[in-house]
């Protein structure tokens, strides 16, 4: 049952819990940001599903100096599937690489055993990226008996954002497709740099000039205005965890925030949580 959306929320919302900020139902997903707790909801889901999570810390201590002054040069933390063949990797705060001009958040990975010492694929995250599609996509890939194991092809990804209203590109319509505002897209092409996978080709450019091809997906307010989140997929990723991925990101259902984004606010629906 989906909640009933307004588009301008009241300031102060009755709420059950006296000093909590304002709770909202809002909708798009895809404008509706990260909540600014991107980490949490996902470190909970894997949380909830067994992953072990491993915290790295590196830094400077002088002798006899308190833990709480401690200076952190940097820190990650990893989560491991129970099988080990399948990690997510908060990078935010470990200085990672940009996508779209963004810092990626999350890493998920995945490989065919645990003889492999490298991932067979890789997908990230911006800060931003709603949670619910990065969680969607990471039950999907727990649920997985082989998670490097294609079991559908690429239309199945398009498929699940046109059922949710989403058009194709009128040029492009078998690889790329536009929510109907035109602020956000998914589109199969030549991933960016770094994005890290089992092809070789990530490391060489092909004599066509192609290097190897995966799912991107991003949220900009206008054309060629700065991206508002972005995610992108290696060409190793299976076709049905990125279906998964777009499908929870183009849902209609919407989604529970207490921090709405500056940059977005003035187009979303909201209706008081409570």
């Amino acid at each position: 049952m989906e909640a009933p959306l307004y588009p301008n929320p009241s300031p102060n919302p009755s709420m059950p819990n006296r000093g909590a900020p304002p709770a909202y139902w809002v909708g798009p997903r895809h404008l509706a940001g990260d909540d600014g707790c991107l980490y949490d909801v996902v470190a909970d889901a894997l949380a909830g599903l067994g992953w072990t999570s491993l915290v790295l810390v590196r830094g400077r201590q002088v002798p006899n100096e308190a833990p709480s002054e401690r200076q952190v040069v940097r820190s990650t933390v990893l989560h491991i599937s129970p099988d080990a063949l399948r990690w997510a990797q908060w990078v935010l705060p470990d200085e990672p690489f940009h996508l779209g001009g963004l810092p990626v958040a999350w890493q998920v990975s995945a490989r065919p055993s645990v003889m492999s010492p490298l991932a067979e694929w890789s997908a990230y995250f911006t800060p931003d990226v709603p949670g619910e599609a990065v969680t969607d996509l990471l039950f999907a890939l727990d649920a997985c008996e082989r998670p490097t194991a294609a079991s559908i092809g690429p239309a199945a990804v398009l498929d699940a954002v046109i059922g949710h209203g989403w058009l194709r590109d009128a040029d492009q319509p078998h690889t790329v497709a536009m929510h109907p505002t035109f602020t956000s897209r998914l589109s199969f092409g030549e991933v960016p740099p770094l994005i890290q996978d089992a092809d070789p080709r990530v490391l060489t450019e092909g004599t066509d000039g192609c290097g190897p091809m995966g799912w991107q997906a991003w949220a900009e307010l206008a054309m060629g205005a700065p991206y508002l989140w972005a995610a992108s997929f290696s060409a190793g990723v299976p076709h049905d965890l990125v279906a998964a991925f777009a499908t929870s990101l183009s849902s209609s259902t919407p989604v529970l925030r207490r921090v709405l984004p500056e940059s977005t606010k003035d187009r979303l629906m909201c209706a008081p949580a409570g």
